[in-house]
This record gives structure tokens, sequence and C-alpha cells, in this order.
């Protein structure tokens, strides 16, 4: 080891020491906060501001109240929707009220023969089901009535009423009962493939 190599091991050394400091000192950990930028508006600018976000701010409580008001209102008139999970759950609910409230009129509603859940209008689907049975013209009428003093948002879509020849009277009728459904299970996929 000589003299003039460690001479110029410690000035590289030294260089580039210095050439790392200046590199941080002047472009990594510089400075960089902006100068102060004077204001863009004049006082009475910001105090015609400052009234209008008052004003706005002083609004708030009242559309608070009426947006409570309005949720409470919706709730209400929801209430008779059919509270399911699922299109299946909320299918069964009808064929249930159907056999429930046939039960109470002495006709025994027991077949089903279709059921569909389609969107009604934006917010809501509805939920269908079809059913036949056989009964007496008074205990069609008692039913439907019965039926639509239940609280669920229910309707008839569609009914078919065939008369026979015999001397009791006895109907033939396929009825399709409807219930008011949320949205979601209206889009709901259908599980399985088609074959």
């Amino acid at each position: 080891m000589s003299f003039g190599t460690l001479d110029r091991k410690t000035a590289i050394l030294w260089i580039s020491g210095v050439a790392v400091i200046l590199i941080l000192r002047f472009f990594v950990l510089a400075d960089r906060s902006s100068a102060v930028v004077p204001a863009s508006e004049s006082v009475p600018m910001a105090e015609k501001r400052l009234q209008r976000l008052r004003q706005i701010a002083a609004t708030v409580p009242g559309k608070e109240a009426l947006l409570k008001q309005a949720s409470v209102e919706l709730d209400t008139r929801e209430k008779g929707m059919l509270k399911a999970e699922t299109s299946a759950q909320a299918q069964a609910q009808l064929q249930e009220l159907l056999h429930k409230v046939g039960a109470i009129n002495g006709i025994d509603i027991r077949g089903l023969e279709d059921m569909r859940v389609k969107p009604f209008d934006n917010d809501y689907g509805e939920a269908s089901v079809t059913v036949r049975f056989t009964c007496l013209i008074e205990q069609l009428v008692n039913l439907l009535a019965a039926l639509a003093n239940e609280p669920e948002l229910l309707s008839t879509n569609q009914i078919q009423i065939t008369g026979g020849p015999d001397k009791k009277k006895t109907i033939q009728v396929r009825l399709t009962l409807s219930g008011v459904v949320s949205k979601k299970l209206a889009l709901e996929k259908k599980s399985g493939g088609a074959l």
C-alpha cells in the first residue's frame, strides 16, 4: 500500500460524501414551502360568502326534519310489503296466506300452478302465485273480501271462473294473487340451469 493511492481513495471518498450531502440538502430535504399568496377575495366578498354559508347552514335542521318525516311516511306505506329474503320465501308467504284465508272460508287451496317475481315500477317488485281450487260462489266472494282486508299489499291479477252442471253450484277457480316485494327480489337471478 503506497501513500499516493491512499490519498487518491480518500479524496474520492471525500468528494462523493460532500456530493451526497449537497444532493440531500438541496434536492431531497429542500424547503418547498410556497410563498404567501395574497387573498383573492376582498373583505366584502368574504362577508357575503360567509352570510350565504350561514343561510345554508340554517336550513339544515328543517331539511333533517323533512327527511325524518318522509322516512316515517315511507315506512308506514311499505308496512304492507312482503318481508322476505328471497323470491321463493315471498312466494311461500303468498301461498301460506292463500291457504290460511281459504281455510277460514272453507276452501281447500293446496295446488300451486305458477310462481313469478318481476319488477314493479322503479323501486319495487311483484311476487305472484297462481292457484286452482273448487268452491261455491259465496265462498269465493268471502275469500276475495278477506284478501282485501289483509294488511299486506295484495291484489288479484287474474281470476278465471268456470261453472259446472252440478246441483251444488260449485265453480272451478284459477286465481293469481300478487304482493309487493323489494326490488332486490325482482332482480334476483334464478338458480339452476335451463335445459
